[in-house]
């Protein structure tokens, strides 16, 4: 039984397709959208329009980026010659939550999966191996998630950069096992990057 006009019901459906967004959610979601003065809505319209057309990836360190080089990668006070490589976006914002870390990053856009079909090819490895080339880094810190695509990529990279003589860490199993570094707080965070180890 149809309860909503078109219109309405193929908003809650279009907001039910967003990631952790339910029918209730998606529901409640387009109510508020419906009951927002029509210029908040035009200007929501048109951020997530502009958004989508100008943000690209940091031509360095693959963060999410509207210029060349991230905010993190443009400042001159970052320690260069560490660089923390994490699986997204999303896992560098929860790490720059902290306000401790000074080093730099390289986000993989994913882990290594070859249960869904993801292999080394499929991240970002390349580019960091030729960071590593280009660049005087002294240390990698592999901050992975606890899963075990995050331990699968960390052993991964590990194997790759250990011939080169740069120092290879881990952080910590302060993060919880099958935690997403997103979701984590800042002090588990900390603890996990100032007890890392050696690979």
């Amino acid at each position: 039984m149809e309860i909503y006009s078109g219109q309405m019901g193929r908003l809650i459906e279009q907001l039910g397709k967003l990631p952790g967004i339910g029918p209730k959610s998606a529901q409640r979601l387009a109510f508020h959208i419906i009951n927002m003065p029509e210029d908040q809505v035009q200007h929501l319209a048109d951020t997530i329009v502009s958004a989508r057309k100008k943000i690209r990836y940091c031509s360095k360190c693959w963060n999410l980026s509207d210029e060349e080089l991230c905010p993190v990668c443009r400042n001159p006070r970052r320690d260069t010659k560490t660089i923390m490589v994490v699986e997204t976006p999303r896992d560098l914002a929860a790490y720059e939550k902290t306000q401790k870390y000074e080093g730099v990053y390289h986000v993989l856009h994913g882990a290594i999966s070859p249960m869904l079909g993801i292999g080394p090819s499929d991240i970002r490895l390349k580019e960091l191996m030729v960071r590593l080339q280009d660049e005087d880094v002294e240390e990698v810190i592999i901050a992975t998630n606890n899963t075990l695509e995050g331990e699968t990529t960390a052993m991964y990279i590990s194997k790759l950069i250990k011939p080169t003589g740069i120092r290879v860490t881990r952080i910590a199993s302060g993060v919880p096992v099958g935690g997403d570094l997103e979701y984590i707080d800042e002090v588990t965070l900390l603890r996990a990057l100032d007890g890392r180890t050696e690979l």
